[in-house]
């Protein structure tokens, strides 16, 4: 779910394209990733991709190809991969939980109906992320070169915190979490950039890289970070879903722009009552997260095309003209990437 801040956000946000994040390195939520591949990535009918043992591999296919097209860009992706959650997001997992066992018997009602567009939309929404596939996940990107963190908690508050330390230039993510988290930059639709088809629809629209600079949105909107927390907070974060009710995002800014922060406005525009979560845990999830400093190296690598060409070929019936194709994109993307950083490093003797 994450926060929705868009009624407050999107004014902030703006186009960047591939070629203005070139020689950067971008913290992206690797589940956030994951899910999109597995959401997207399908047959007309909802099926994903799968191999010839009925397993799925749209994650594969998401990682390896749509990965390789960032690099080819000259940008230096590290995914984050998520740890334990903390206990308050349990009744986040449980609902979501909820809503794919219920898309799931949806789908097969489709199913047995014969409607084609209802099947894809709930085989979308019931999409599950394993520890199989973020096991898969992993072996497949490390074998590509790509570096990897594996996050003590939350993947968003890591990718965050890598851009607060400058591992990182930039957080990726669909959801607005990664603010409240305080990544500096918040990049959207990176690794989903195309034409995408509408859901529910026989139209087409084309998908770009939008960038918040963390900043600049909390200058515009005359607030500061434990605000802007206070505000997810009033609208529902993965710790909280409901909020408070009939608060949304421009109401939330208001009464917080107003009264400074939840406690000075309990009383006034908030009813207690209606507070049902410890808000003030809350604000220190967010504030201090649990987060590590990488223990490994968060540069590109050599791929190794024989690992590779195991597991998608080998093991998933990826086609190998395809593979190795691909393979040797990635080799000379990975040696441009770094001769453009020795470049840039030598620059700075100039």
């Amino acid at each position: 779910m994450g926060v929705d801040l868009s009624d407050i956000v999107e004014d902030c946000s703006k186009e960047i394209s591939l070629n203005n994040i070139k020689g950067k390195k971008v913290a992206i939520d690797a589940y956030n990733a994951i899910y999109q591949f597995l959401a997207a990535i399908r047959q007309a009918d909802g099926t994903p991709l799968m191999d010839k043992q009925g397993r799925s591999t749209s994650h594969l296919s998401g990682i390896f190809y749509r990965t390789i097209n960032l690099v080819e860009n000259g940008i230096i992706p590290i995914y984050v991969f998520d740890g334990k959650p903390p206990e308050e997001k349990t009744q986040e997992i449980q609902r979501r939980i909820k809503i794919k066992e219920e898309a799931e018997e949806k789908y097969n009602q489709a199913k047995e109906q014969g409607e084609i567009k209802s099947m894809k939309k709930y085989a979308q929404m019931s999409s599950r992320l394993t520890n199989n596939i973020a096991t898969e996940s992993k072996e497949l990107l490390i074998n590509m070169g790509i570096p990897i963190v594996n996050a003590p908690s939350e993947g968003e508050a890591e990718a965050a915190y890598l851009s607060q330390k400058d591992y990182a230039w930039a957080s990726a993510s669909q959801d607005y979490d990664s603010l409240l988290f305080g990544a500096r930059r918040l990049i959207r639709n990176l690794t989903m950039t195309g034409k995408r088809k509408l859901p529910n629809k026989d139209q087409y629209v084309d998908i770009v890289p939008e960038i918040i600079e963390f900043d600049s949105l909390l200058h515009k909107l005359g607030i500061t970070r434990e605000q802007l927390i206070d505000i997810g907070i009033l609208i529902g974060t993965d710790y909280n879903p409901e909020g408070i009710k009939g608060i949304g995002p421009k109401t939330a800014l208001k009464i917080i722009k107003k009264y400074g922060d939840i406690e000075k406005a309990i009383g006034k525009e908030i009813d207690e009552k209606e507070i049902l979560f410890d808000y003030k845990q809350i604000r220190q999830l967010f504030l201090n997260p649990k987060v590590i400093d990488p223990k490994t190296s968060l540069e590109l690598k050599e791929p190794d095309e024989e690992k590779i060409k195991r597991i998608l070929i080998d093991c998933h019936d990826f086609s190998e003209e395809r593979v190795v194709n691909a393979v040797g994109r990635l080799q000379k993307a990975i040696k441009s990437s770094k001769n453009l950083e020795r470049q840039t490093g030598l620059d700075r003797w100039f």
